[in-house]
């Protein structure tokens, strides 16, 4: 039999705003330790030297993960053209150079193709799995890797700033899985450039927007008080994209037991995926079928 974990049995989210030089885990980790939490995770890694939302969930809210990361996200970068990186980003060495600078009307002009349902080949220093092991760890160890090209939303594409002939800035609105390295890579290649990633911004994830997130320095500062848990939101914003139904204390008792439970009537389709709640508190995600949501996910409170 298994330790028990230690810990509080605290639930919810907390939108960190993530500095650069710590990986998403780091994060993690820190305020599972703020909180004295018993079980915590995010929803979406961001880059070591990216910035902005890292969405952290805690206790019964990890069971919502999934709809956050399968949610919208935006985000603001920096492309350096002129260079291409080994990373596609400015941590690693320089491969390929030109001397070519695109006009902003090119630039305009070349962002469609990235717009709607694409392919994408992630970055060689990525967490992708081959073979069982990662992609960055083939990559250092200097193996010559080939990635295989994955689906991707871009919802939006735009130019925002051009501060100079060397740098373009472009917000870019995507679905799950998409790298903004490889949109550098790839435009700086469609320019005839070259190009990487200087620096990364996730502006909004879902429901979560950077500008209400918590920095690590107020993290640090509020660890362990009672005050800190203000900054948790409810688990139920990360079922922001699924229907709510509402269901009857009956109901409630039935899918606590992981048994389908009777809602109240809704717009909600025959087998569409939605989440049912008793006086405004999530009590299980599923499929709903003649009157009844059928649970996938209980939440225990």
């Amino acid at each position: 039999m298994g330790r028990k974990r230690k810990g509080r049995d605290i639930s919810g989210w907390l939108v960190v705003d993530k500095p650069a030089g710590l990986t998403s885990t780091a994060v993690v980790n820190k305020v599972r330790w703020a909180f004295d939490a018993k079980k915590a995770g995010h929803a979406g890694t961001l880059d070591p030297e990216a910035t902005g939302v890292l969405a952290v969930a805690l206790g019964e809210a990890t069971k919502t993960v999934p709809y956050i990361t399968d949610a919208l996200k935006a985000y603001t970068f920096t492309v350096r053209l002129g260079q291409a990186t080994n990373t596609d980003d400015a941590e690693g060495e320089v491969i390929a150079s030109s001397d070519t600078r695109p006009s902003d009307e090119d630039i305009v002009a070349a962002l469609p193709q990235f717009l709607g349902d694409i392919m994408q080949v992630p970055p060689k220093f990525s967490a992708v799995k081959i073979d069982g092991q990662r992609a960055y760890k083939l990559a250092r160890d200097g193996e010559d890797i080939e990635l295989a090209a994955r689906p991707l939303w871009v919802e939006e594409l735009i130019l925002v700033d051009r501060p100079d002939a060397d740098h373009v800035v472009l917000e870019m609105t995507c679905g799950k899985g998409g790298y903004v390295r490889s949109i550098a890579r790839d435009l700086g290649a469609a320019l005839g450039c070259q190009g990487h990633v200087k620096c990364l911004r996730r502006i909004w994830s879902g429901p979560f927007d950077a500008e209400d997130g918590i920095s690590l320095e107020t993290l640090d500062e509020m660890a362990k008080s009672p005050d800190l848990d203000g900054y948790l939101r409810p688990l139920e914003e990360g079922l922001a994209d699924l229907p709510q139904l509402t269901c009857t204390p009956e109901g409630a008792a039935k899918l606590r037991n992981g048994n389908p439970g009777m809602v109240l009537a809704s717009d909600v389709e025959y087998g569409e995926e939605a989440w049912a709640s008793l006086d405004g508190l999530a009590i299980a995600v599923g499929h709903y079928k003649a009157g009844e949501l059928h649970p996938s996910r209980v939440f225990v409170r």
